[in-house]
């Protein structure tokens, strides 16, 4: 997760057990832990991430690994991740997944060579950061991105339908993030190319099918006000968002 201020820390310590990650502190093994997770981590991995599998890959705020998990069954060796729940640790440790390490992001990041790693995964973890923390920490991960390196950021959407669901559904998240506003943040940065996409649900299976279909209709709407208000075409309107930053 993010920083380790004495308030935050507490909650991050309780993360398994308070429920939050949603799942139980005596879960049995990683496939069933991460199985309703698969095929939208999969997806993400085929999309953004770099196809060679002898890619430098890490995981910032991997919390139990199923990232880091997902990624070694693609084939992926050169991972590795860091957390700093020590219960998140714990877990991940108790079901297999080596790569995991406790620690602050920061200082895992402030430990690597400059233009050493590929792509950089921050998976719901920006919304943890105050604004001058979250700007520390993304100038580290551009520092340790190789040239035409990748920055992969799942972040909660504030112009989302139920976007402030996310935001508010966590005591320790300090804020939420538009397109435009992430889109500013990683070009002060120094990203070279940044691009959002719509968190929409990823079809395999008749079910997910079937919630594509509905999501598809159903936000035809407020897609409609939008353009009506603003003129502007293209709204992401998922609770969450997930933005490629290019270097």
């Amino acid at each position: 997760m993010a920083t380790s201020c004495s308030w935050k820390a507490r909650l991050y310590d309780s993360y398994v057990s308070s429920a939050h990650t949603g799942q139980e502190r005596e879960s049995i093994n990683a496939e069933s832990l991460f199985r309703p997770r698969q095929a939208y981590l999969n997806h993400l991995i085929n999309r953004h991430l770099p196809q060679n599998r002898d890619s430098r890959i890490i995981d910032l705020g991997c919390g139990h690994g199923a990232f880091l998990y997902f990624l070694a069954r693609a084939g992926y060796t050169r991972i590795s991740g860091v957390d700093t729940s020590l219960e998140q640790i714990e877990l991940a440790r108790r079901i297999g997944i080596p790569d995991a390490e406790l620690g602050e992001v920061t200082e895992f990041l402030a430990r690597r060579r400059s233009s050493s790693c590929d792509a950089v995964i921050l998976m719901d973890v920006v919304e943890h950061f105050a604004p001058d923390e979250l700007l520390e920490l993304l100038d580290s991960v551009y520092r340790v991105l190789a040239r035409g390196g990748t920055c992969l950021i799942h972040m909660p959407n504030a112009e989302g339908l139920y976007g402030m669901r996310v935001r508010y559904g966590d005591f320790t998240h300090e804020t939420a993030f538009t397109p435009r506003s992430a889109s500013q943040i990683l070009h002060t940065i120094g990203f070279d190319r940044v691009a959002a996409y719509e968190d929409k649900p990823v079809i395999h299976g008749a079910i997910s099918l079937a919630r594509r279909i509905l999501w598809d209709c159903l936000t035809i709407y407020p897609r409609l006000l939008l353009l009506a208000e603003t003129g502007s075409r293209g709204a992401i309107l998922s609770q969450n968002f997930v933005v490629r930053a290019t270097k």
